[in-house]
């Protein structure tokens, strides 16, 4: 795949691809596709950031709703219709419509070469460890049965023709014959759905997951499989191929570490938070009054923060990550810089003089805010960020509690903060089946009292501290606050009467392209670790 153009910082409503249809016209003689072949064509660089993180978008819907309903049944179908939808990202599933096209469309076809593309990207992501090759094996599957089962019956034929799978329909009269034996071997209690639905002859060591489940009729070694359940069939064999195409991958990787326009994209696109972005956008919340921060962490903090704020209030200090994953949290829920310097400084001197806070740890807060250093607003941590990277140790409260705690200390700890038994029940169940964001939003839920069916999916921090102060304001945005914050008796005597620092200049309004926020999160990770250098002595100091 060849890549050209300049790099745009702009978002494309509509991407037209440049390929050109009279060479490329028999490539995709279907929606459905086994990616056997590989791309050949030009793209650019922003091109190729787009068409991965609207695929990584699908995969991750996909995989959300797998969770949450049971696969293949109609309230699923339905529930990704819906998500696909909000999220307008039709363009890759192809949910075809009522009437198929005689000839291939402009847009049919760009959406066809869209998904080719924006497939292989990915494999060249998810290929380079056997945990990311597990989970992209299992959501391109499932894509796969929902547009497959989606499909007409003339363009499933087509399809298994084009791949060589030869599984024909049977003839009608052989299907009479055989119609009470094929309702009485089937699970379906609709005799109706069976009569209208095409039955498939297919050699039984091809069905065997469907013979060992009972579930097909047998007759002189082969298998009579109906249309719905031919499906099962198709993704054995798709598993197979995508399994062997990402270990041939993985052997490749090596060559594109010369490339430094595409690996570290590559690299990070697998711990990309794809939401909104709290760091560049005035915070939907209006202003937080700083004496209001204990209220707010029992309320509304997700309990990431919640953990790192109490520690934060019993022991005066957090070590350098923690400042991170906290001061960049309370930034993105609308602290400003001088409210920030006030807050750290009036926690810390309680053990350390003012001198020393302003030499050790001043700078570190204003770098965050961008007024130190390369002066970039960085922004909060997402939960994929908080789980994949920088694992706490002893005497470390960052990271994921859903993740990083220990199992029974995270019971004791739910418990504590009064959830009940049945909601730790749940929760721990998606912890023990490493669903560490959906056990997140489950919290949420049941300490909001939210009715089942109507949660949100916790992608973020700062979204859960927003949808948390929607709900306590009856679905309105908090109100506007004051930036006073009167300290309290112990923090008096030791609060600075240094002039304050001015206040951080208002941000840039509205969200950023897909592509600002893969750059800015590689630019973050390397100044975290440029500060993290900076601050070694201060953490030997402290322990």
């Amino acid at each position: 795949m060849q890549f050209g153009g300049e790099r745009k910082r702009q978002r494309r409503k509509n991407v037209r691809l440049t390929g050109s249809r009279r060479e490329n016209a028999n490539l995709y003689p279907h929606r459905l596709q086994f990616y056997r072949i590989p791309p050949i064509d030009n793209i650019t660089l922003n091109e190729f950031e787009d068409f991965a993180i609207n695929r990584l978008k699908v995969l991750k819907v996909v995989e959300r709703v797998g969770i949450k309903h049971i696969r293949g049944r109609e309230e699923y179908n339905q529930a990704l219709d819906i998500e696909f939808r909000k999220l307008k990202l039709m363009p890759v599933v192809m949910k075809h419509s009522s009437s198929e096209a005689v000839a291939l469309t402009d847009e049919e076809y760009d959406s066809r070469r869209m998904d080719h593309i924006s497939h292989f990207i990915l494999r060249l992501a998810y290929c380079r460890s056997e945990d990311l090759r597990r989970w992209f094996i299992a959501q391109e599957l499932d894509l796969f049965r929902y547009r497959f089962l989606n499909e007409k019956r003339d363009q499933v034929a087509k399809f298994l023709e084009a791949n060589d799978l030869n599984y024909k329909p049977i003839p009608q009269e052989e299907k009479e014959r055989l119609l009470p034996k094929l309702i009485a071997s089937s699970r379906d209690p609709n005799p109706l759905t069976l009569q209208s639905s095409d039955f498939y002859k297919v050699p039984f060591t091809e069905a065997l997951d469907l013979v060992r489940g009972r579930k097909v009729y047998l007759e002189k070694g082969w298998a009579y499989v109906p249309h719905s359940d031919l499906v099962s069939i198709i993704i054995s064999a798709y598993r197979a191929h995508l399994s062997h195409a990402l270990a041939v991958t993985a052997r490749g990787i090596p060559h594109l570490e010369e490339d430094d326009r595409l690996l570290p994209l590559l690299t990070n696109l697998s711990k990309q938070y794809l939401g909104e972005d709290y760091g560049k956008k005035t915070t939907a919340t209006g202003n937080i009054r700083l004496e209001d921060m204990d209220s707010h962490a029992r309320t509304s903090f997700p309990l990431c923060m919640r953990q790192l704020h109490v520690a934060f209030r019993e022991h005066h200090h957090l070590k350098h990550w923690g400042r991170q994953q906290y001061g960049l949290f309370v930034k993105g829920i609308g602290v400003t810089l001088e409210q920030a310097m006030r807050y750290w400084r009036a926690e810390f001197t309680k053990l350390i003089d003012v001198d020393k806070f302003e030499k050790q740890y001043a700078y570190n807060i204003r770098h965050n805010y961008g007024q130190e250093g390369k002066r970039t607003n960085y922004t909060p941590y997402s939960c994929m960020k908080i789980i994949m990277t920088n694992a706490p140790a002893a005497g470390d409260y960052h990271g994921c509690p859903f993740r990083h705690n220990d199992a029974h200390l995270l019971k004791q700890r739910l418990a504590s903060y009064k959830v009940s038994q049945s909601g730790i029940e749940e929760i721990m169940d998606l912890v023990n089946r490493s669903h560490y964001q959906l056990a997140c939003s489950k919290y949420f839920e049941v300490t909001h009292k939210v009715e089942e069916g109507l949660g949100i999916s916790i992608q973020h921090p700062n979204q859960y501290f927003v949808e948390s102060q929607k709900l306590l304001g009856g679905g309105k945005t908090a109100p506007v606050g004051g930036t006073g914050w009167t300290p309290r008796p112990s923090q008096q005597s030791t609060q600075s009467q240094q002039t304050p620092n001015s206040q951080l200049a208002s941000q840039s309004q509205g969200s950023s392209a897909p592509n600002d926020s893969v750059c800015a999160q590689l630019e973050e990770d390397f100044d975290d670790a440029e500060m993290l250098e900076a601050s070694t002595n201060v953490e030997v100091s402290q322990s």
